[in-house]
């Protein structure tokens, strides 16, 4: 004899109308401004990256879902929109087509639904397509188109270096901050978003006007994001006392790169950070001392994205050693 049973969770149960959709489209909002700095610096080519690699992210979901791996399709739960968007701001927007299909192929196929879909990935979709990207075609996705110089074409575009290229170049050629300063934007450019760079990553008002957004939604808390910036900027701060004609002030390592993006938008990924507050901090830490490292002293400019990755594996650790308060244990222990 069979009977059918309700099997039922454990307590407590926390009933809430905040989805993974409604949670996907406030993150949405918040990267209009970003988006709209991009079209107005980078124009047709800003479109048209972003276009593909939302576009084909999507598709890749769908078809893997619904002929791989035969399960019920989630594209509507607006993860791969997003993902897609991310992936772009993450990348120059003279990339060729191709290279953008193949990202978003790696960042959906491999990072996200090889490891079970949205909840289950550990790893940040968007940056590991990026960072595959980086390490297959380095010189196509270290070739930065000129603000306003390529905005209605697409083929031979006139590129520069970004600022933090600038500075690297520079100081290992010898030269000081004092020469350098005179090369790259200024500080009003950099935090308005006028030079060159990945599309969606320069305008750090655009990014923070965004950030303050999810913020105001409680999608994130300040935790991780100002956790990162602040952390970068001491350390940064302390180099640039020490020998200031070797290191760049502090604001310009906020402002330049993918700082403010990565801290705002990647890292507070709710799949891939810790659950705690101190976890937070923790893997935020994790996050700037190894980014400042990379910058610092590295071979790459940058090195917020690889940053994210590495910390992004230390997560499962840091969760099981900044456990969460269990449910109902201060309460049992003020009777007792």
């Amino acid at each position: 004899m069979t009977e059918d049973r309700i099997i039922i969770s454990a307590s407590p149960h926390v009933h809430s109308d905040r989805t993974s959709k409604r949670i996907m489209y406030d993150v949405l909002i918040a990267l209009v401004p970003a988006f709209l700095v991009s079209l107005y610096v980078f124009g047709l080519q800003a479109l048209t990256l972003t276009a593909v690699a939302v576009i084909s992210c999507i598709l890749f979901e769908y078809v893997i879902q619904k002929y791989l791996l035969k399960v019920p399709t989630t594209v509507e739960d607006g993860s791969a929109l997003i993902t897609g968007i991310l992936l772009a701001f993450n990348l120059p927007s003279s990339l060729p087509i191709w290279m953008i299909i193949i990202g978003s192929l790696v960042a959906i196929g491999v990072a996200k639904l090889s490891f079970g879909g949205l909840g289950h990935n550990i790893f940040n979709p968007a940056l590991v397509g990026r960072v595959f990207l980086l390490v297959s075609f380095p010189a196509q996705m270290t070739s930065w188109p000129t603000p306003f110089e390529n905005t209605s074409k697409w083929v031979d575009a006139i590129t520069g270096e970004t600022t933090l290229g600038i500075l690297k170049e520079g100081l290992l050629y010898g030269e000081t901050m004092t020469t350098l300063t005179e090369k790259i934007p200024s500080m009003s450019e950099l935090f308005l978003g006028f030079t060159s760079g990945s599309a969606g990553e320069m305008s750090g008002l655009a990014l923070i006007l965004g950030g303050i957004y999810l913020l105001a939604r409680k999608v994130i808390t300040w935790h991780i994001p100002i956790t990162i910036l602040v952390t970068m900027a001491v350390m940064t701060g302390i180099f640039w006392l020490v020998d200031p004609e070797i290191y760049a002030n502090p604001i310009i390592h906020v402002l330049s790169g993918g700082a403010i993006l990565g801290a705002f938008y990647m890292a507070t990924d709710l799949v891939t950070s810790p659950m705690t507050k101190k976890g937070m901090m923790v893997f935020s830490i994790g996050i700037a001392v190894i980014t400042v490292v990379i910058r610092l002293f590295g071979s790459y400019p940058e090195g917020i994205s690889f940053a994210i990755l590495i910390m992004n594996a230390f997560v499962p650790l840091i969760d099981r050693y900044f456990k969460p308060r269990r449910f109902g244990s201060q309460i049992k222990a003020k009777i007792m």
